[in-house]
């Protein structure tokens, strides 16, 4: 009589039950892990789908069109049976007499918001790190965020209206006895307003990161630094500056790859045939030469060279900010 937990082979040979379960258990791992992977971890799988099909149809399949700029695009025609041209298009935005306006106005306008705009939410972060009313710092933050929640057009909208000849702004100089400045015809103006307003629309959502940053500074630090005796300003540079210095090393390279693109919508609404001269950058003209001249091959060429260039730029950051303090993006 053959045991239960016993199998029956044909040459006599008894195979133990549990043997054989685990032969199958380990075959069945070694054929589907993904399979099991994925569904044990179903529910992540599903919350990743969406994002995922997003990410897929809006950022990657898009990249397909690129090969516009290599074309004499025709729309009738369609991508595929467009003529290859090669690099004309680009040969022909290097010659063209915009192109260094349009490469100065981008850099400058970046490199002030770098200057000016980067530093503000770190500023504002510490600030917010100081207050010791927890009730005041809530209010200070909410007030803060709000300007982000503001759309683009509705902020475009209020500069202009403040800033007209009869505005705010101009009532207010004229009531100290000044003359009123047409601000949005003054070519000089166009960045000062531009940056500025953007300080203020982002100031506040961009600090949360560094007070997040800040939450993970070790308090037995400054608990040290007291004992030792330094006040508050010592404290700042020796422990809260270097305990969020990677944070700040990542953010600034993440905006030093954006020196080559900055959005359109903003400039388009803020710019006119008189603030040219500074306010035109690549994305605009762009804007104009694809959109409104229907241009798509020569506009593609150009805002392939500026994403190229930008790429260059983060990676160039990348290594200097890893040799430098050995912090990077990867």
């Amino acid at each position: 009589m053959i045991q239960k937990s016993q199998l029956s082979h044909p040459g006599g040979i008894h195979i133990h039950q549990s043997n054989v379960q685990q032969a199958v258990g380990v075959q069945r791992n070694k054929t589907h892990p993904i399979l099991r992977n994925m569904k044990r971890s179903k529910y992540l799988y599903m919350i990743f789908f969406l994002p995922f099909c997003y990410y897929v149809l809006f950022h990657y399949w898009p990249m397909y069109g690129i090969i516009i700029a290599f074309k004499d695009y025709n729309i009738v025609k369609g991508i595929a049976a467009s003529p290859w041209v090669g690099f004309v298009h680009f040969k022909k935005f290097l010659v063209d007499p915009y192109f260094w306006k349009l490469i100065r106005n981008t850099l400058l306008i970046n490199v002030y918001e770098i200057f000016w705009a980067f530093p503000a939410p770190i500023v504002l972060a510490l600030l917010l790190n100081e207050l010791k009313s927890q009730k005041l710092k809530k209010f200070a933050q909410s007030v803060s965020y709000l300007p982000h929640f503001i759309s683009t057009v509705v902020v475009c909208g209020m500069i202009v209206n403040f800033l007209t000849t009869d505005g705010l702004v101009n009532q207010f100089i004229s009531w100290l006895g000044g003359t009123p400045v047409h601000f949005l015809m003054k070519p000089e103006w166009f960045r000062t307003i531009f940056i500025s307003s953007g300080i203020w629309q982002s100031v506040g959502w961009g600090s949360i990161i560094y007070l997040a940053a800040l939450t993970s500074v070790d308090e037995e630090l400054y608990d040290a630094a007291k004992i030792d005796g330094a006040n508050r300003w010592k404290q700042l540079l020796h422990i809260t500056l270097p305990g969020i210095a990677p944070t700040i090393s990542i953010m600034l390279i993440l905006n030093i790859g954006k020196l080559m693109s900055i959005g359109y919508e903003k400039i388009i609404l803020l710019y006119n045939g008189s603030t040219y001269e500074t306010a035109d950058v690549i994305s605009t003209y762009v804007y104009r030469r694809g959109l409104l001249g229907s241009d798509f091959s020569y506009a593609t060429a150009v805002e392939l060279f500026q994403a190229i260039v930008g790429l260059i730029l983060l990676v160039s950051a990348n290594r200097l900010s890893k040799k430098i303090s050995e912090t990077g993006l990867w």
